[in-house]
């Protein structure tokens, strides 16, 4: 599994300084620096080294500083790691290149340049706000047939937390949950029911959801979160 490998990776790049999280924005890893504004780093798994990974990279590339292509290193030192055009490939189009072992070690490939100009700034800005917003690291980098832990499913669980003890008004959410109103009003995944005005209960759908994500049951901070 393309999971397997991000943990090395994000090792490797908390090592370099980012702080970094899975499954922001489509891209299976974001890392940030702590500079203002913060440089954006992309990261996309593959267990081999292959075109796609290459194509996957290209369209990431805009909203980023630095790209890093990552996959497994093929046991008997055959695969695409080896192959020098692979490798200048990545070198003019200006990505990063790791390899991970079957023991978790990552070796750099190839260097990715010094931080490329930054072409789509409303894609970049949408990445760096959600990783800003989101609680912890929830979801593995990788990840493709689990819903994704985005920041605004975090504050919807945190607003059925909530209910789960029973109904309760907009502005006794908003305690916890500041987008408590727009979430409840929007109602996305359908967890809540308003049963008079202002109030609200949550639904079998809602309880089921607490049942599948028990440990986000959080309180977020301040700011407003989109459904991504």
């Amino acid at each position: 599994m393309e999971t397997a490998l991000y943990l090395p990776v994000k090792r490797f790049l908390e090592e370099l300084g980012f702080t970094v999280k899975g499954e922001i924005g489509g891209c299976d890893l974001v890392g940030l620096s702590a500079g203002d504004p913060p440089v954006v780093v992309i990261g996309e798994l593959k267990l081999a080294f292959n075109l796609e990974l290459i194509l996957q990279a290209v369209d990431r590339a805009p909203a980023g500083d630095e790209v890093w292509i990552a996959a497994k290193m093929s046991a008997r030192g055959k695969g695409r790691e080896s192959d020098a055009r692979y490798r200048n490939l990545c070198r003019r189009l200006g990505f990063g290149m790791l390899g991970v072992t079957d023991r978790g070690q990552v070796e750099v490939l190839v260097k990715p340049p010094t931080a490329a100009p930054r072409r789509e700034p409303k894609v970049r800005s949408r990445l760096v706000a959600e990783h800003q917003r989101r609680q912890g690291d929830p979801v593995l980098g990788g990840s493709t047939r689990a819903p994704i832990m985005t920041a605004y499913r975090q504050q919807a669980l945190a607003c059925a937390s909530a209910l789960a003890e029973g109904p309760k008004s907009v502005r006794e959410l908003r305690e916890r949950c500041p987008d408590a109103g727009k979430i409840l009003l929007n109602n996305v995944y359908g967890w809540f029911e308003r049963t008079e005005r202002g109030i609200y209960r949550l639904t079998e759908a809602g309880h089921a959801a607490l049942n599948r994500w028990p440990q986000q049951r959080l309180e977020v901070g301040a700011g407003a979160a989109s459904p991504l």
